[in-house]
């Protein structure tokens, strides 16, 4: 088995803050990553939308969107790293944080992650969270390698954690690496988070990963109503 570490210390290694990833990725790459267009399907839904996106590099993309969405839509893009360009547009809030810690103050329409997940430790409470905040009809979409999830002994979960996947309400292609939910839900694992391995080596994509290691045992699921939080002002920049 590896020697894992815990997220705190996760966030400072070199891998996760990977300055060589595609930070300046524009709205075609949702597309393509993600299997469909982020812009027209907050268009074609009525009312203010709010749009949150994880791992949003320099967020370009998302001041880009903006100028093809109404103005009464809410677009926050989430990064660690901060790398942020672009000029500032009314209705895009961008924060440096965590999946892991940062909480939204208001349900999400459209939750989306382009290969950010990969360099996140505890992945099912990333999924956990970002289920929580969705709106009732909100939609849940990102990259995922499940082979990035372990066992105690190094070894894949495997059929164990496609299982638990498909009865907390995700659908995942492993030939497309897509993750999808549709819906607010609090999803529920009897997995518990060992810690991370920073060396795991490169993953589908080619780039350098993070594997996270659990001991299993079971699963559960479960759908209270989620807590929200406003984000502190000071980690944030209209």
């Amino acid at each position: 088995m590896p020697d894992l570490i815990d997220d705190a210390h996760l966030e400072q290694t070199a891998v996760v803050a990977n300055s060589a990833m595609n930070r300046d990725r524009r709205l075609p790459a949702y597309r393509r990553e993600l299997g469909f267009d982020p812009v027209a399907w907050l268009a074609a839904r009525p009312g203010p939308q709010r749009w949150l996106d994880v791992g949003c590099g320099s967020a370009l993309a998302l001041f880009e969107a903006a100028e093809h969405l109404p103005g009464n839509t809410r677009i926050t893009g989430l990064d660690l790293v901060g790398y942020f360009r672009g000029t500032p547009k009314p209705g895009v809030e961008l924060v440096t944080g965590s999946v892991l810690s940062w909480s939204p103050d208001s349900p999400i329409d459209l939750i989306t992650s382009v290969h950010a997940i990969h360099y996140v430790g505890d992945k099912l409470a990333a999924l956990t969270r970002m289920s929580s905040w969705l709106a009732p009809d909100g939609r849940l979409a990102l990259n995922f390698d499940a082979t990035s999830l372990r066992d105690a002994n190094g070894g894949p979960l495997g059929r164990r954690f496609s299982t638990a996947l498909r009865r907390n309400g995700f659908t995942y292609t492993s030939r497309t690496h897509r993750l999808t939910r549709t819906g607010h839900a609090i999803p529920a694992w009897s997995f518990s988070y060992l810690g991370a391995d920073p060396l795991a080596g490169p993953n589908y994509t080619g780039q350098e990963a993070v594997s996270s290691h659990y001991a299993s045992e079971g699963w559960e699921f479960e759908s209270p109503r989620a807590h929200f939080e406003r984000p502190p002002s000071a980690n944030s920049r209209d």
